[in-house]
């Protein structure tokens, strides 16, 4: 309830900026961290992003090729490589909120 008296709030304010600033998350407890560094987390984490999908994508030419040599492992391990791609990519896309919960039951 009160996230979207906050949202209503910033939205009688004006223009888009004030919605998207409002909403985009804080750092908390790595708000200290400067500038560089953010810049630094954020392009790790994007490089991690582009090498997972670059290996689900060759897991998929795996499940592609096994199925037309009707390789069943070949297409195993092109599933193996697709399903665990999708779960790093989700992890990665989640870390900040993992880091936040996390950090919320410490306190």
């Amino acid at each position: 309830m009160q996230v979207t008296q906050q949202v209503v709030e910033l939205a009688a304010g004006g223009g888009i900026g004030s919605i998207t600033d409002g909403i985009k998350p804080d750092w908390n407890v790595f708000g200290a961290v400067g500038t560089k560094a953010k810049i630094i987390v954020g392009v790790v984490m994007a490089g991690a992003v582009l090498f997972l999908l670059g290996s689900a994508i060759v897991g998929a030419v795996h499940i592609r090729v096994g199925n037309q040599q009707h390789n069943t492992m070949e297409t195993k391990k092109g599933q193996t490589l697709v399903a665990s791609s999708l779960l790093g990519l989700f992890a990665v896309a989640s870390m900040s909120t993992l880091f936040g919960i996390v950090y919320g039951f410490g306190i």
